[in-house]
């Protein structure tokens, strides 16, 4: 049998700590999530590897690095409640779940909704709700929200999210001209209608559809 703990430290050290993820907390939690139990079976042997791996629908689990960048970003407090933006396979949404106290993670299909849901209840987590919609819409219900994660690549900041963030918190988002190669921003609340935007380097991810992102493919886009 793997001995995917010792996989996970390997990661720890080998893809975040030497490539400058220091996030105590991160470090923790990317250290403590069974990165194998959110992949289809058969890709369980490379869990651990430093890509991203398919999960089913045309969707991807981002590679570990990526996914604990994002999170160092947002400077997560462990008393925060987090909005996540493309719930994939739940990876993502539990290691913030070691981070935080809420997380709200919105995905639009359906079916890796459901199944998200059952791997993160059957895994413990109590302090996370999964919701099936458009994510580039976000969940104002449980606004304001100290971070916000957007785990798929849009031709903008989705305009909706940016009221759901607390004044002072962080947004990470994949942003591109084409649906599949991105920068990734960070924006910080200042004030109400203040918003700073910085480049935290290229990413790939898939693309976010919705409202406020890319069109559904076969659908005309906004400018059809």
């Amino acid at each position: 049998m793997a001995d995917y703990a010792a996989q996970r430290r390997r990661m720890v050290d080998t893809q975040l700590i030497a490539r400058g993820v220091h996030h105590p907390a991160v470090l923790r939690a990317m250290a403590t999530v069974p990165r194998e139990r959110f992949v289809p079976e058969a890709d369980a042997p490379d869990a651990y590897e430093d890509s991203a791996l398919p999960i089913g629908h045309a969707q991807t689990i981002s590679q570990p690095y990526v996914v604990a960048l994002m999170l160092e970003a947002i400077a997560a407090e462990s008393t925060d409640r987090v909005l996540e933006i493309g719930t994939g396979s739940g990876y993502a949404t539990a290691v913030l779940a070691e981070l935080v106290a809420e997380v709200y993670t919105v995905e639009r299909l359906g079916t890796l909704a459901a199944v998200a849901r059952t791997r993160l209840a059957d895994l413990g987590y109590r302090n996370v709700q999964v919701r099936e919609g458009d994510g580039t819409l976000g969940w104002p219900e449980h606004a304001p929200y100290d971070g916000i994660v957007v785990t798929a690549g849009g031709p903008d900041v989705p305009a909706p999210l940016l009221p759901q963030l607390r004044v002072g918190a962080h947004l990470v988002v994949p942003v591109g001209s084409t649906p599949r190669s991105q920068e990734l921003v960070r924006v910080t609340r200042r004030a109400t209608d203040e918003y700073a935007r910085e480049s935290l380097g290229a990413v790939t991810f898939v693309p976010l559809i919705g409202e406020a992102g890319w069109p559904e493919p076969g659908r005309p886009g906004r400018d059809s």
